[in-house]
C-alpha cells in the first residue's frame, strides 16, 4: 500500500468497546468482497471503557487497521477531522461504531459515488429509533433542507462517502460535522443520497441527549452565516433590520394618526414603546450589517474559493 489504499473507512467512537470486534469483522468481509485495497481508521474520542485496548488487539492481528486516541473527549467533529487528515484512500467512508449503520451498506455508497458524485450521504428511511428521536430529527432535516436548498432527507446520517478532494477542502470543527454536505455543496461539489438500512442499538447507549437538537439549530445559524452570508453580511443583518424598522414605523405612524384624530393619546399606548424598540433594534441590525461589510472589505484576501479545474499558461 505504498501508493495508498483505494478506500479508507473512518470510524469515530466513544465508549463502544462491545461492538468494535464485530464491526471490524463485518467491515473487513465487506471490503475484501469489494476486491479493493483498504484501510480502517478508528479514532477513539477519549473512551473510558477500554475501547482502545480492543483496537490495539485488532491492530496486532491486522496492520491495515489504524487507531488514534485522544487524551480526552473532544467531540465527533474533532475525531472526524483527525480521521480525514490521516486517511490515505481516494475514497473515504465514514460510519459510526455502534452498528446501527450497517457495514454491508458501504458498497452501495461507493457505487453511488462512482456515478459521478463527490459526496454521498446515507438516508435512514426506516429508522429504528424511538419516536422521541425520529420526530425531532424529521423536523430538523426538513428545516435544513428548506433553509439551505440541499434536498437531503437525513443530513446527520453517519454513513457517508467522500472523494479525497472533498475532505481536503472541508474544515471540520465544533459540531458542524453534520453539515458537511451543505459546505461541500456550497463549494460546488455534487452531493447525492442513497437509502441505507438501519438497526436498533445492540450495545451500550446513545451519547446524545435532547440538547443535541438545540445545539443543532444553533449550528444551523452558523452554517447559514458561513455559506449564504459570508460574503454579504448586510443582506442578513440589513434585511432583518429593515423588517424590524418597517414594523416599528408602521406602529408609530398608526399612533401619530390617532394623536391627530383623537388628541394627545400616544403616551397611553404601550404600543408606542414597542414601535420605538423595533425601530431602534432595526437601526442597530442595519449598522451591524454595514460594519460587517466594512470588515469584509478589509479582510477580502482571507476568503478562499474552491477551483475544480485550471487551465493557464506556464
Amino acid at each position: 500500500m505504498a501508493s495508498g489504499p483505494e478506500i479508507s473507512v473512518v470510524v469515530p467512537l466513544f465508549n463502544e468497546r462491545e461492538s468494535l470486534r464485530e464491526l471490524y469483522l463485518r467491515l473487513r468481509k465487506v471490503l475484501e468482497e469489494m476486491g479493493r485495497s483498504w484501510e480502517m481508521i478508528f479514532v477513539d474520542d477519549g473512551s473510558t471503557d477500554g475501547s482502545f485496548l480492543e483496537l490495539e488487539a485488532i491492530h496486532r492481528e491486522d496492520p491495515r487497521v489504524r487507531a488514534f486516541r485522544f487524551r480526552r473527549n473532544y467531540g465527533k467533529a474533532a475525531a472526524l477531522d483527525m480521521g480525514f487528515r490521516e486517511a490515505r484512500g481516494e475514497i473515504i467512508v465514514t460510519m459510526d461504531a455502534d452498528l446501527q449503520d450497517l457495514p454491508e451498506e458501504v458498497p452501495k455508497l461507493v457505487a453511488k459515488l462512482e456515478e459521478g458524485y463527490d459526496l454521498v450521504s446515507g438516508w435512514k428511511r426506516r429508522r429504528k429509533d424511538p419516536i422521541s428521536k425520529r420526530l425531532p430529527s424529521k423536523v430538523f432535516n426538513w428545516t435544513i433542507s428548506k433553509l439551505t436548498g440541499l434536498p437531503l432527507h437525513d443530513i446527520n446520517c453517519g454513513l457517508k462517502a467522500y472523494r479525497r478532494e472533498v475532505v481536503r477542502d472541508l474544515s471540520v470543527y465544533g459540531h458542524l460535522h453534520r453539515f458537511l454536505p451543505v459546505f461541500a455543496s456550497r463549494q460546488g461539489y455534487r452531493v447525492g443520497e442513497v437509502e441505507v438500512a438501519h438497526h436498533p442499538r445492540r450495545y451500550g447507549r446513545s451519547k446524545y441527549g435532547p440538547g443535541r437538537f438545540v445545539h443543532g439549530f444553533l449550528d444551523l445559524m452558523t452554517v447559514l452565516m458561513l455559506t449564504k452570508y459570508l460574503t454579504r453580511p448586510l443582506h442578513l443583518f440589513g434585511g432583518a433590520g429593515l423588517a424590524f424598522s418597517a414594523v416599528g414605523f408602521c406602529i408609530n405612524s398608526y399612533l401619530v394618526y390617532l394623536k391627530f384624530r383623537y388628541g394627545n393619546l400616544m403616551g397611553k399606548y404601550p404600543l408606542l414603546w414597542l414601535g420605538i424598540l423595533l425601530m431602534v433594534v432595526g437601526v442597530q441590525l442595519l449598522s451591524t450589517g454595514l460594519l460587517g461589510e466594512l470588515i469584509l472589505n478589509l479582510r477580502r484576501e482571507g476568503i478562499s474559493y474552491s477551483v475544480k479545474e485550471r487551465l493557464d499558461g506556464a
